[in-house]
């Protein structure tokens, strides 16, 4: 039996950006009832030198468009990164939401094969549709998604493995 790219990629995307709505609708009602002034949780981090809860965010929904951009050959949506709350953050992962239901199995799937450029630590590297799905893509997207995660629970948000995982 074969596992299809289309099966492994865009819904999973789906399903856990789908999860992250779920974990940002928390975080905006927590901000509301602790009274958090709207720019702490969006600009909070781990660690003095990792990049905001905001970046994490937008850069889990511009890793799964990108992978269906480029497995597929449509055209990237741009999405300015000018989100500043987490109602805009929101935003940002249905607009994602909503591109990704737009990508079909017959576009991502036969691309096992299909010679990519992508940047890794700024050099060019080539990778096969596969290898870049499997070894790049899909791990780059889990980091930023678990990373926000990470950075709301370090700020007091009460979520769980559940609350990541949602039904299978």
């Amino acid at each position: 039996m074969t596992i299809s790219m289309y099966a492994v990629s865009i819904p999973r995307f789906i399903h856990t950006l789908g999860q992250l709505n779920a974990i940002l609708d928390k975080a905006i009602a927590y901000e509301q009832a602790k009274k958090i002034d709207p720019s702490v949780l969006p600009s909070a981090r781990l660690a003095p030198d990792m990049l905001p809860f905001t970046s994490q965010v937008q850069i889990a929904c511009d890793a799964a468009k990108g992978v269906a951009c480029r497995l597929s050959g449509v055209d990237n949506p741009v999405f300015e990164d000018n989100e500043k709350t987490l109602a805009d953050l929101r935003a940002r992962v249905d607009k994602t939401l909503r591109f990704l239901e737009t990508i079909k199995p017959p576009q991502i799937d036969g691309t096992e094969d299909k010679e990519l450029t992508v940047k890794v630590a700024g050099n060019d590297m080539k990778l096969g549709g596969m290898q870049f799905l499997l070894g790049r893509a899909i791990p780059n997207f889990y980091f930023h998604v678990t990373t926000a995660y990470d950075i709301l629970r370090h700020n007091g948000l009460d979520v769980g493995k559940r609350d990541y995982l949602g039904p299978a």
